[in-house]
């Protein structure tokens, strides 16, 4: 079995965002990227896969020179060769369709990618690629079996889990519960040795039009000062959840 993780290189969550050029273009000063959490799951899976049933696993990014440090993290952990789409991710149908072409060329039975992205939270990534290439697709998953061509797959859905039988190329939209929290690889030194060896393939960008553009970022409102209501003053906290906070 050939498998593609698809990985976003994305901010880490404690780093501080800010924003230039009049609130139209991220600072990246000082920010650290790592490996998109949902991909991460879903290369954790990946590896289970190569270890149990001798799958070969490729990862792809989408991303210019400064994202190899976040596919050199994904060799290190156990990947056997990386490529990168040389070009920005201008928007989630751009990105699709170079993730798409890096498909098609290379003949992969299972693709697995992050439900979404946690810079831009998109989720349209893994569902415009099955559009493109017509395969069978499972989103929100949260578990994956595969025994030959077939697959069964557990995906969320409101108020609970339903599960699918499906055949192989699939694509998946993977997220937490796909493997254990504990279960995320952390590289070791030979991994990181290794990695340096491994082949990181560099491909040009298809001729695509970006659909979308960004125009302008804002962050949340700053949080206002805390109201300390009396226990024994209950007509007051209920007109402040009415009026004020508009939470009744």
């Amino acid at each position: 079995m050939k498998i593609l993780v698809c990985i976003s290189n994305v901010p880490d969550t404690t780093s501080k965002i800010n924003f230039t050029e009049n609130d139209t273009k991220f600072d990246t000063n000082g920010v650290q990227f790592v490996i998109n959490p949902n991909d991460e799951f879903g290369l954790t899976r990946a590896m289970w896969f190569k270890e149990k049933q001798g799958a070969s696993v490729h990862v792809a990014t989408v991303g210019g020179p400064s994202t190899e440090p976040t596919i050199r993290k994904a060799l290190a952990i156990g990947a056997d060769e990386a490529i990168r789409v040389n070009t920005e991710p201008i928007d989630g149908f751009f990105v699709a369709q170079q993730l798409a072409e890096v498909i098609k060329n290379g003949s992969y039975d299972l693709i697995i990618a992050g439900r979404e992205s946690i810079d831009y939270n998109g989720g349209m990534v893994p569902g415009i690629i099955a559009s493109i290439l017509d395969l069978n697709f499972v989103n929100t998953c949260v578990s994956l079996e595969v025994d030959g061509t077939n697959a069964t797959a557990v995906r969320e859905i409101d108020g609970g889990k339903e599960t699918l039988s499906t055949t192989l190329p699939l694509i998946i939209g993977g997220q937490k519960g796909l493997v254990e929290e504990s279960d995320l690889k952390i590289p070791n030194m030979r991994g990181i040795m290794m990695a340096r060896k491994k082949q990181l393939s560099v491909v040009e960008p298809i001729a695509v039009d970006a659909n979308t553009n960004d125009t302008k970022f804002e962050k949340p409102a700053t949080k206002g000062a805390v109201k300390m209501v009396d226990a024994n003053n209950i007509d007051e906290l209920i007109n402040l959840l009415h009026n004020e906070a508009k939470a009744i």
